[in-house]
């Protein structure tokens, strides 16, 4: 399996304060990996800075292979809109725009034919149940619906890597558990890498590993394996009570 993300005694300071320290971690290719740790553990600093939202103090960070170090601004900045993609938990989505045009605009801002918009569309659009709200716009569905579309935007690029922060934060439980179902199923349908940063015990468990951070640092990983949902959920609970502090 291919790398698609790799950290290297990663850190990253804002003005004295470490909030990322030694961080060692490999993302590979079809994984569906989470985030976890007590608030201020510096998940969300990570997630910014393996994705090139924010710069990193110390160490270095491999894309597909390539140092952050030899990438210059606009390349880094091509590589992020065409190799990364982003779901967020307030949606993002425009207002002025269909369903269907949110979706398609990081394609539209790349010229992609429409023939080929439309091909990309149908298979994203059915895995993730929305074809039928494609005409609607966004003050027409509802907050799910709102975050499968946003998904399916972060998936239309065929991206490297979605970078997931906190995506059922914003959800009720059943709208919850049927986009991590369909995030599932992305993953395994479509192969797509997805780190998701959650404080959700219930949606980490939908995913094949779970990373915990505490004051910036690694202190333990787990994997699915062959564990049922239940008994991964169980383990990932133990582990956070070990860890302690509130996770929000």
């Amino acid at each position: 399996m291919n790398t698609v993300i790799q950290s290297i005694n990663l850190s990253k300071k804002y003005g004295s304060t470490e909030v990322l320290r030694g961080i060692d971690l490999t993302i590979i290719s079809g994984e569906l990996t989470a985030i976890m740790g007590p608030s201020g553990s510096g998940k969300s600093t990570l997630m910014n800075v393996l994705s090139t939202i924010d710069q990193f103090t110390g160490g270095d960070v491999w894309l597909e292979g390539k140092s952050l170090l030899e990438f210059k601004k606009s390349s880094l900045r091509q590589f992020r809109q065409e190799r990364m993609g982003f779901i967020f938990q307030d949606y993002n989505l425009l207002d002025t725009l269909t369903v269907k045009e949110n979706i398609l605009l990081p394609l539209s801002l790349r010229k992609v034919k429409a023939t080929e918009m439309e091909q990309r569309l149908l298979p994203i659009s059915q895995a993730l149940n929305i074809e039928g709200i494609l005409h609607k716009y966004p003050n027409e569905i509802s907050g799910g619906q709102k975050q499968r579309a946003a998904s399916a935007r972060a998936m239309i690029t065929n991206p490297a890597i979605v970078f997931a922060d906190e995506p059922t934060g914003a959800l009720d439980s059943r709208s919850a558990t049927q986009l991590l179902e369909q995030l599932v199923g992305l993953n395994e349908s479509f192969g797509t890498t997805i780190m998701m940063v959650t404080h959700d015990s219930y949606a980490a468990s939908y995913c094949k590993r779970v990373i915990f951070l505490r004051d910036g640092a690694i202190v333990n990983e787990i994997y699915a394996g062959d564990q049922t949902q239940k008994a991964f959920y169980d383990r990932i609970m133990e582990i956070q009570s070990l860890i302690g502090g509130k996770l929000r």
